[in-house]
């Protein structure tokens, strides 16, 4: 197998725990070119794997069928010369595209049926018996029931100094500034996010533990509120969400001494950077979906209703996310500053 294409998942994290899959293609294939069609929110992230030879961004909405759209794409696809695909999300329109451009060897799980469209199909895992999702992409490129190796390689970006460089002075932080950063969206819903107030107090007792720091808050123009609500109690907190890019934020937490994050995006991209972090998880499981670096604690209480996988909490109290005290999250935090 000489090129591949992947059709990378729809969320910045899960494409982020695609990339043992990839490492382990190419170490299988050591020649192997991987080009990846994307969405364009996700893309960024893809373009940073040095697996990962080009991608290209496209344009189909989250849960919609754009026929049309995908036949311009299996068009634009169908002379690359491609030897195999990997779909990587579930739904039976993300296998339409390597289908239609003619792709001879395509692979995924069975997910919404998808005879025909693929001619590998592995078996879903049944859901109470769910592998971390490293494992679960990772297993694409084996055969059906193939063996994984005992390790898989975490996932890992490449970054730019000069560009992390021209990012730092766009906005305006000065070399050598200590920066931690905040990430306190999470796409999926509240039980995913821990409380405004507590991010607030916490930074309350960064300042005054160290008070040459600059904490800064990341994210999309939808966590703009939440971060808006930190700032409000602590002022000296700088309110960047909605206003970088991905790869701006990509070059702010590379940068950044330490960060705190939600079950998000911007948690994967912080351990895929190494950089050290607090990571406080809700309504979701760490077993399944952790920040896979060394340098990352993970804050989860286990409660017996979670994880319950919902949007809110059905129970009304949020308890798995208000029972983690600020005190507790900045007991973890100093210990990776201090060892930073």
């Amino acid at each position: 197998m000489k090129k591949a294409l992947v059709i990378a998942p729809n969320w910045i994290g899960d494409a982020l725990m695609a990339q043992p899959l990839f490492s382990l293609m190419k170490a299988r294939h050591p020649r192997l070119q991987i080009d990846a069609l994307a969405p364009k929110w996700v893309a960024p992230v893809l373009a940073r794997m040095p697996e990962i030879h080009q991608v290209f961004p496209s344009e189909l909405a989250h849960g919609k069928l754009q026929l049309s759209a995908r036949l311009m794409f299996a068009q634009q696809l169908k002379n690359e010369g491609y030897d195999a695909a990997y779909v990587l999300p579930n739904s039976l329109k993300s296998a339409l595209i390597p289908f239609l451009a003619g792709i001879p060897l395509r692979v995924g799980y069975r997910g919404e049926a998808r005879f025909g469209l693929l001619n590998i199909r592995h078996a879903n895992p049944p859901r109470d018996h769910r592998p971390p999702m490293i494992e679960h992409y990772a297993r694409l490129a084996l055969k059906p029931g193939g063996r994984l190796p005992e390790e898989l390689r975490e996932p890992h970006l490449r970054i730019d100094p000069a560009r992390m460089a021209k990012t730092a002075e766009r906005f305006g932080i000065p070399p050598q500034t200590r920066l931690i950063a905040f990430c306190p969206g999470a796409e999926f819903g509240p039980a995913k996010r821990w409380p405004a107030a507590h991010f607030a107090v916490l930074a309350q007792m960064l300042k005054r533990s160290f008070p040459y720091a600059q904490m800064i808050t990341l994210g999309s123009p939808k966590d703009a509120e939440i971060a808006a609500e930190i700032v409000k109690d602590a002022p000296f907190v700088r309110n960047l969400c909605g206003q970088t890019s991905l790869d701006d934020a990509v070059d702010l937490l590379a940068m950044s001494e330490a960060a705190v994050c939600n079950d998000s995006g911007l948690m994967h991209v912080t351990a895929a950077l190494n950089r050290p972090q607090v990571a406080v998880f809700g309504s979701s499981d760490p077993r399944h979906t952790p920040p896979l670096s060394q340098a990352a604690s993970i804050m989860w209480l286990q409660l017996e209703c979670s994880p319950c996988f919902k949007r809110e909490c059905p129970l009304g109290h949020l308890r798995c996310l208000k029972d983690i005290e600020p005190e507790m999250v900045f007991v973890e935090l100093r210990k990776l500053l201090h060892r930073a």
